[in-house]
This record gives C-alpha cells, structure tokens and sequence, in this order.
C-alpha cells in the first residue's frame, strides 16, 4: 500500500519531504528524535497539512489530562489486528507532532491522535475526526494552561461545531459529560473515578455538584451523571452484551479504565472483541510509563505523575509497603513552574512507606511530606536517591525500586535508560 505522501497534491509532498530532512539532521546532530521540529518545519511550508495527511482516513481523536498517551497506545493496539494503524502515541500531541507521525503512513492507515486538551478544536477542525476519545480534566499547569471548566467549555464548542460521528466519554466526570452532552452520539463510560476536586461546581450553571455513590448530579440544574453502556470493573469490562475480561500487563486498576475506553473505540469501529481484546493485553509498557529497567546500574520501575489527579492514581500503584520509594519533582516550563500543587496531592497515603525527595524542587516536596507525617530524605541526584533507598531495611534484593516522577524529571530518567519521545 502506498504511503499517503504518494497521493498528496505537489505542496503536501513537498512540506512532508522538508519535515523529514529537517527531522533527520535534528536528529543527526543529537537534538532529540526531531519529530517536532521536522513537523514544524513542514507546516511552515504547508499550513494546511495536516488537512490534506487526513483526508480521506477514518481518525480518531483522544485527548484529557491524564492517561491519552497511554489510552492512544492502547487503541492503537486494540484496532492494529484488524487495520493499518498510524499513531503518535509517543506524546507529541500538538499539530506538529501530529504531522510528523502521519507524514509516511499508509494511505489506509486509521489515525489514532493523541491531542493536547487545549488543541482538540483545532485538531477537530482540521481533520473532521469521526471519533472522539474524552477521558477527564482536571488542574495541570495552571500558570500556562486554560482553567479546567473553559476547557470544557472549548470542548464543547468544538463539538457542536464540527460534530464526530462518535464521542466516547467518562460519565463518571461532570466537566466530560457536560462538554460531550452536545454530541449526536456519545457512548459514556463509567470509570468508578474518584476524583472530584475538580468538578465540585456545576459547569453548566455554577450550581454544586453533588455525589452519592457512583451517581452525581447538580443541585441546582439538570446536568446529571449519564447511564453509561460501559463500566469498570477490577478485571473485566461490562457492557450490554456481557463482561469481557481483561488480563492485563500494565498495573492497576487505571489501565483497566483506559482499556474500557480503548474498547469502546474499537467496538464502535466495527472491531471484533477477541481482536481488540488481544491487542490490549500486549501492550506492557507506553513511552517509558511503568517500564522496568537498570538506572545507574540498579532495579528500577518508572512511573509518570504529572498533577495531582496524576498522582492520586500513581500513589496506587507504587509497590506494597514497607518497600522505600523514590520521588522526583522538577519545576520546568513542561511541568509549571508553580510546585504548590503539591499540597493537593495525598501523601498522606505514603506514611507506610520511607520517600527519597529528589529533583530541582525536592526541598518543596520534603516540606510537603514532612506536613504528611512521612519519614522522608532528600538526595541531590537520582543516583543518590536510589543508593538511599536500596540501603534501606526494607528493601528487599533485586527489587526494582519505584521512581515517580512529574514530566521533566521522568524524560530525564527515560533517556537515560535508551528512551526518546
């Protein structure tokens, strides 16, 4: 099957072959693996191309604060037995990155995007996506992103706008479904989430959102939690048609959460359940997330929080207690540069277990857990933290020790054990 670049008008071409040189000298040069820069470049010579690399595709769009990378991974996997897929579910998830991935896939290839929440509309726009994966919002990088509730209202814009064939959305949280309401055809997904810092206050009339159980409803108005055709359970998914089981190689009950969504997606694209089903469960790892591997020569785990709904979920899955922790806090551009989300987070969770504070702003976290009553030290460098933590009592030989970190701090790690977004 041909590449679409063979079949785009002599602009397209000509955009995609300046994106790939650009992307292979960056990369020539150790700049990174050029993806961005080469997508940049591409669009500098065809702002339209994105347009013109999806045209003709069935694409589907998945975007949220937590979890499209690893929600775009596992679609992708889910749909990759019955199609060609194309996908950038390595996280460059604005325009350019976009393009980058597209750029030489086949010209039947189904599009998978993973779409920064501020970049749905125009993603939306461009490629007329017929499927829309919405998984949750919440706080993330308040200094340089969007308030979560004009997030939503961008949301639902968009899709009143430039309607989808097909939204899947979380019932479970009250931001999604009042953004996803407007669509022709939503397919809701009951997660069980229980985070709700977010979504206290009504987005629809500033009302209070109150939750009982696994239902909620505004006090003040009609938005009300959907009846969902889908919903979590430990290990399994339910659906109308039965509970489909699931074993899984990525941990906790979160991935069981995104493969409800990634079987949705797959179910409403016509893809049999024991082919999607086969996909899901191959999938051990996502751009690093959950890897295990050697840092500094020693067992390691690495696990990725960004916010505080992140890091409610990641707290989940770090090893049993009394096994000592690592965790690794940076304050760049990519992560805010504001750590007072800090004291959103429950490390109170954590007072079983012994912390190493690591990273730019480890002093920040210390205080934090200190508040916490966690039994805590801090180390300048990870190699430090993890000689700290294996030298602890409770560590138990040969065990990889579990290292949490936000953006910055977890690319850091990732590179160095021969990783590359």
């Amino acid at each position: 099957m041909p590449s679409r670049s063979t079949s785009l008008p002599i602009r397209s071409r000509l955009a995609v072959g300046v994106g790939r040189l650009v992307a292979a000298s960056s990369k020539a040069v150790h700049l990174g693996s050029g993806s961005v820069i080469g997508g940049r470049a591409a669009l500098v010579v065809n702002p339209q191309l994105l347009r013109d690399l999806t045209a003709g595709r069935d694409v589907v769009i998945v975007s949220a604060t937590n979890g499209k990378t690893t929600t775009t991974r596992l679609i992708a996997a889910a749909l990759a037995g019955d199609r060609a897929v194309v996908s950038n579910s390595m996280g460059a998830n604005m325009t350019a990155g976009i393009v980058a991935a597209l750029g030489g896939a086949a010209a039947n290839a189904t599009a998978v995007l993973e779409v920064d929440e501020r970049w749905v509309a125009g993603v939306l726009r461009a490629t007329s996506a017929g499927t829309v994966v919405l998984l949750n919002l919440s706080r993330d990088q308040l200094d340089r992103t969007q308030e979560v509730r004009k997030l939503a209202e961008a949301w639902r814009t968009c899709l009143t706008a430039t309607p989808p064939t097909t939204v899947i959305a979380n019932a479970d949280d009250p931001l999604v479904v009042w953004a996803a309401q407007v669509a022709p055809h939503v397919i809701w997904v009951a997660t069980g989430q229980d985070w709700r810092a977010d979504a206290a206050g009504c987005p629809q009339c500033a009302g209070r959102i109150s939750f009982t159980g696994a239902t909620w409803r505004c006090t003040d108005c009609e938005l009300a939690r959907p009846e969902p055709a889908m919903s979590v359970e430990d290990s399994a998914i339910a659906t109308d048609a039965g509970r489909v089981p699931l074993s899984m190689r990525l941990p906790g009950r979160v991935n069981i959460v995104n493969a409800a969504f990634a079987l949705a997606t797959a179910r409403s694209l016509a893809v049999p359940d024991d082919i999607a089903v086969a996909g899901l469960q191959s999938v051990e790892e996502v751009a690093g997330r959950y890897r295990v591997t050697s840092l500094a020569g020693r067992p390691v785990r690495l696990l990725l929080a960004k916010n505080p709904a992140g890091w409610h979920e990641a707290i989940e899955l770090l090893a049993d207690p009394p096994a000592p922790v690592v965790v690794s806090i940076n304050a760049r551009i990519a992560d805010g540069h504001d750590p007072s989300w800090l004291w959103d987070v429950d490390f109170e969770r954590l007072r079983s277990r012994f912390v190493v504070a690591t990273g730019e702003r480890r002093h920040d976290l210390a205080v934090r857990l200190r508040y916490a009553d966690v039994e805590h030290v801090t180390a300048d460098t990870i190699d430090e933290a993890l000689r700290v933590a294996m030298g602890r009592p409770a560590y138990i030989a040969g065990r990889p020790v579990d290292i949490a970190a936000n953006y910055t701090a977890f690319q850091e790690y990732f590179e160095r054990v021969g990783g590359s977004q």
